[in-house]
């Protein structure tokens, strides 16, 4: 948000990292710590986002075997050996998830005054469990069943712009991930994006972004 006078049309958020809590370390490590040492383990775990990511750059299928593939996938990197029901052990941790404990009341607020969007990369389904735990009532709520495309396809962006009836540059887009969101969204022509930062991305300040560390702070410099 360069400019201080910046008032957007609609403010567009990730949900899953940047709103609710992405928690799927736990559930990998229920399924594969006990055959790996401590430092292959996180080594894993970076492996597996590495192909979550890889996942959703091709055609949209359901989120729940996206999470089944990629973890397919690291443990053949691995050499290890995948359970039957990992991907719906992913699903069902995804569906219990909570919002991050700053997020309920300035977005809440943040609400009040403008219209809020949800773009996020997962099923309907899953949506529908989620955006309730974050305390704030949303203008629109689209996924990328709905698009036919998973972030960081552009197509996803594309989808939410023609719903809204908007402009990149009408749009205020909020992301923790660089890769998925902020990246695709400068391509695009999003000219006030915001990264949240919880230290999911190494930094990538080319794109453009405004920097901040809670969504207390981005409402200060909306002027809330």
């Amino acid at each position: 948000m360069p400019d201080p006078t910046f008032r957007p049309k609609y403010i567009s958020f990730d949900c899953y990292g940047t709103l609710i809590n992405y928690q799927i370390t736990p559930v990998t490590r229920e399924l594969v710590a006990d055959l790996l040492t401590p430092e292959q383990f996180e080594q894993f775990v970076i492996d597996f986002r590495n192909y979550r990511y890889d996942q959703v750059c091709g055609v949209f299928y359901e989120y729940r075997q996206v999470l089944h593939d990629a973890y397919a996938r690291t443990c053949a990197k691995w050499n290890l050996p995948v359970a039957p029901d990992a991907g719906q052990r992913f699903a069902d941790a995804v569906l219990s998830w909570g919002a991050h404990a700053d997020v309920p009341d300035p977005l809440k607020q943040m609400g009040a005054n403008f219209p809020l969007v949800i773009l996020s990369n997962a099923n309907t389904n899953f949506l529908d469990v989620s955006v309730p735990r974050l305390g704030a009532d949303f203008h629109a709520v689209y996924t990328a069943e709905q698009a036919g495309f998973y972030k960081p396809r552009y197509g996803a962006f594309e989808y939410m712009l023609d719903q809204l009836g908007a402009t990149p540059e009408e749009v205020l887009h909020v992301s923790s991930h660089t890769r998925y969101d902020l990246m695709p969204a400068y391509d695009l022509g999003f000219t006030n994006t915001v990264l949240l930062d919880r230290g999911y991305d190494p930094p990538a300040p080319v794109y453009g972004y405004t920097r901040v560390e809670s969504l207390d702070e981005l409402n200060t410099l909306l002027g809330l």
